[in-house]
């Protein structure tokens, strides 16, 4: 299902914990990483779409987590020619998202990336909101800043003229989005 500019719905999630840490996918045999994301089928609207990816892709279920927002408008990206199947070339352009934040209210234990017979991710872990874009396949870059960058409103700020406080109460700048994340670890899921 295309629009009229070659665009598929899709949406895109991002997931928090209590400390704000965003869920952090690495791809089935890729170095890369990402948040869910998926397809908008026929018929079904972008919270539908955004609980059925959830469970299929990382196996949580609406009642562990809760909708915190979403972006208020679409947003897209282009896929190049050389990621785009023969027989679509000319039609498809890309994606069309909208993206939800939500927050786990559920365990870590609760995800499970083997739910379905075609797992999108091998592990996960929990990262800082800002995460390294590095990681990410390039044309999926700047929508993936278009989305932190909106929904960060939904989290706590700081007063004005202070700086920002993390979960632990320590005073930071911003993270440097082009950092590398760090080595797999306990919280790491196989």
């Amino acid at each position: 299902m295309l629009d009229r500019e070659g665009f598929r719905p899709n949406v895109g999630i991002i997931l928090l914990n209590g400390q704000n840490e965003v869920w952090w996918g690495k791809r089935v045999r890729e170095h890369s990483w990402q948040f869910p994301q998926g397809g908008i089928k026929h018929g079904e609207t972008p919270e539908q779409a955004m609980f059925r990816e959830l469970e299929e892709e990382i196996g949580l279920r609406a009642e562990h987590v809760k909708i915190v927002g979403r972006t208020r408008d679409w947003l897209r990206y282009e896929v190049p020619d050389h990621f785009i199947k023969r027989e679509v070339r000319g039609h498809y352009r890309g994606q069309k998202q909208i993206w939800f934040l939500l927050r786990m209210v559920g365990r870590d234990c609760d995800v499970n990336l083997r739910g379905t017979a075609h797992p999108e991710f091998d592990a996960w872990r929990w990262h800082d909101y800002w995460v390294p874009l590095d990681v990410v396949i390039e044309f999926k870059r700047e929508v993936y800043q278009q989305a932190l960058q909106e929904l960060s409103r939904f989290l706590a700020r700081p007063a004005h003229g202070q700086r920002r406080v993390d979960a632990a109460g320590q005073s930071s700048p911003k993270p440097n989005p082009t950092a590398l994340p760090p080595t797999a670890d306990a919280s790491e899921s196989k």
